[in-house]
């Protein structure tokens, strides 16, 4: 009869199993050997139904119980929960006697082999059996082959069930089909990411994703790829169930059976749509970089083209008398010069390169002028109001960037009324109190102007409208706008130390409010503001350094006219030349920024070394980054930008000559 000992515990790491034959003479001794976590339960139960009173069988769950059976009993066959080759198994053989049989129960041990060793441990000794009784050695193996089987195939529920969860946790989308195409499955990633929950789309086909957006080409080429039984593997845009698009890294790839047939398809989707959106961000910020940079230069060459012009034109108009019939064409030469030159301040504005000038304003007065151009911009079929608020405060801003905001502003209101409306901008004096400020948290209470933008279009529905600041956000076609108006409008109502606010409803309008402090001490201000439009004269020695001979010729011309004595010269070495050579004093020096050999700055640098008496004033037609490179001395505060006007010209002499001096007393010193 088989007994088990009291010892016997199934589940202990460290306990011993032991089934044994009343008759120890006749019992084969069996030792199952595991890793400290292996469960023999169920090979145990085959064991003893296949041996029944001829087995004995220990179990053993770690090395020191290893070493202690083998010095207590010698085994006729060891059986192993692991696979050979591995370091465990071969620290483990270090303990058996050589002489007994073991059998790996993992691993790819083959039935002969098996055989072989049961054969070995069971059938070389001579124990009587019975012929009528079934085979011992034939039994236990049949119950190691049952042991394996059993864990074989509850490794492979694992492995697939591993498998499941991997595909329902997965982030990527996963769809399966049949050989038709049609949907079997979708994962948890596909569901949150279309809308579609997994009951809408099972028994449809992938097509429930397809969005008008994507070429036709692609969806062919695809199909074409998959059904050919190759993987497709490609970019494609795909549509949600609210009608949103987004955008797939897909593959596609066929399942076969063993014979080689496809019976299902695997689709795999990653949505990259924020990758692509800000790939394009970046390529648009590339662009506008480029095109700054593009700005500057064509900036310089061209301002010296129209400062050619108008200064020639200046010149002629000078010397015509007023009822001379041509003196009308030459004041168009000159307009004409002027709005090419605001075409430039565009262009750097555009690259955002143009140098911030804070001034006094009145609003009003900006307003009225930029009306005049919005006409010609928004189109005749928007009705255009300027409603100005009577004693309006002033402001300190830079009147080309306030330009900018209105021109950005409008050309928005523009576009949201394609079939024409009106667009109205206000003005007023306003204070915000503490009542206010608890309503309206984003402007401090204080003192205001108040620029109002008001448009009869569409509006801006209420999900985009916590948006419209951000940079690239736009709502209109792809080659419709760069995303950038807004948030230029932002970025500079903040420099000028301003708040905007914005109210919208779809099909109501839509209205901007523009807070600009109030600027304080405007009355002195204003009046020093207040440029007489004289062109002074003068009788100082004057340096004029300048690598374009036509603006140095013209310039030369025009101040020898001023009575001043011109010095002229191409380049830095050349100024150097002249000056070394001329014996008298130089008043003022008029020079290039960007030169070719030598910069103004450094050519600054050294003469005034030489002659500390001397001034400066600088002139470019580069944009603000490009002339701060050159040199160590500050451009910035005698800067003056081209281009410009020769009365313009001589006014900003007589500044930079007499300093402390007004322009109308210094041209009344000089004349």
């Amino acid at each position: 009869m088989l007994r088990r000992s009291d010892s016997d515990v199934t589940n202990a790491g460290k306990t011993v199993m032991t089934i044994t034959n009343e008759d120890e003479t006749r019992s084969v001794q069996v030792l199952l050997l595991g890793d400290g976590s292996s469960d023999f339960t169920s090979l145990r139960d085959l064991l003893m139904q296949a041996g029944g009173a001829s087995l004995s069988v220990d179990c053993v769950q770690s090395e020191a119980e290893v070493c202690l059976r083998l010095q207590q009993t010698k085994y006729d066959l060891l059986l192993v929960d692991g696979k050979p080759g591995t370091d465990s198994a071969l620290q483990l053989l270090k303990f058996l006697p050589r002489t007994t049989p073991v059998i790996f129960l993992q691993g790819n041990q083959d039935d002969s082999s098996s055989r072989a060793i049961v054969q070995s441990a069971f059938c070389n000794q001579a124990r009587g059996c019975d012929p009528t009784c079934q085979c011992l050695a034939i039994a236990t193996l049949s119950a190691i082959n049952n042991y394996r089987r059993e864990k074989q195939r509850q490794t492979s529920e694992e492995m697939l069930h591993k498998l499941r969860r991997i595909v329902e946790q997965s982030p990527d989308l996963v769809m399966i089909t049949d050989s038709s195409c049609v949907l079997e499955y979708v994962n948890p990633a596909f569901e949150a990411l279309t809308g579609y929950s997994r009951e809408e789309v099972i028994g449809q086909t992938l097509g429930v994703l397809k969005s008008e957006q994507q070429a036709g080409e692609l969806y062919e080429e695809m199909w074409d790829t998959v059904l050919s039984g190759k993987a497709f593997h490609g970019t494609v845009m795909n549509r949600k169930k609210n009608g949103e698009t987004f955008i797939l890294e897909k593959s596609i790839t066929p399942l076969r059976n063993a014979a080689g047939e496809i019976t299902h398809y695997i689709s795999t989707g990653r949505d990259i749509t924020d990758q692509r959106r800000l790939e394009s961000q970046l390529q648009q910020a590339q662009k506008m970089d480029a095109i700054g940079r593009l700005a500057g230069g064509v900036a310089h060459d061209f301002n010296n083209l129209l400062m050619v012009i108008s200064a020639y034109a200046e010149l002629t108009r000078d010397a015509l008398p007023s009822e001379h019939p041509s003196r009308p064409k030459v004041d168009e030469i000159i307009n004409a010069a002027r709005r090419a030159a605001e075409l430039t301040k565009q262009l750097l504005a555009f690259g955002r390169k143009q140098m911030q000038s804070l001034q006094l304003l009145d609003l009003n007065n900006v307003l009225g002028q930029i009306s005049k151009m919005l006409a010609r911009l928004i189109g005749e079929d928007v009705q255009l109001l300027f409603v100005p608020g009577p004693d309006l405060d002033k402001v300190r801003a830079d009147p080309v960037q306030i330009e900018q905001v209105v021109m950005n502003l409008a050309a928005n209101a523009r576009d949201a009324m394609p079939h024409g409306g009106k667009l109205t901008i206000e003005t007023c004096n306003i204070h915000l109190d503490e009542t206010y400020i608890q309503r309206h948290s984003i402007v401090p209470p204080g003192d205001y102007v108040l620029l109002t933008v008001t448009d009869s279009g569409m509006g801006i529905p209420q999900e985009h409208l916590v948006h419209i600041f951000e940079p690239f956000y736009t709502t209109k076609e792809e080659s419709k706008g760069t995303g950038l108006g807004l948030a230029t409008v932002y970025g500079i109502v903040k420099q000028n130390g301003g708040f905007i606010w914005v109210y919208s409803e779809p099909e109501l309008g839509t209205t901007f409010k523009i807070y600009l402090p109030r600027a304080q001490s405007t009355r002195a201000e204003v009046r020093s503001a207040a440029a007489v439009q004289d062109s002074p004269h003068g009788s100082e020695t004057l340096l004029v350094v300048e690598d374009e001979a036509a603006v140095r010729e013209s310039t030369r011309d025009f101040l020898m006219q001023k009575g001043y004595t011109v010095l002229e010269a191409a380049n830095g070495e050349d100024a150097l030349r002249v000056s070394r050579e001329y014996c008298g004093p130089i008043d003022l020096m008029i020079t290039d920024v960007v030169m070719p050999k030598m910069s103004g700055p450094n050519l600054a640098e050294r003469l005034m070394a030489e002659r500390p008496q001397m001034k400066v004033l600088f002139v470019s037609g580069y944009a603000e980054n490009t002339i701060l490179r050159h040199g160590k001395i500050d451009v910035t505060s005698r800067l003056l930008q081209k281009p410009f006007g020769l009365n313009t010209l001589a006014r900003k002499i007589r500044e930079v000559l007499v300093p402390n001096q007004s322009i109308a007393s210094a041209a009344t010193a000089s004349g």
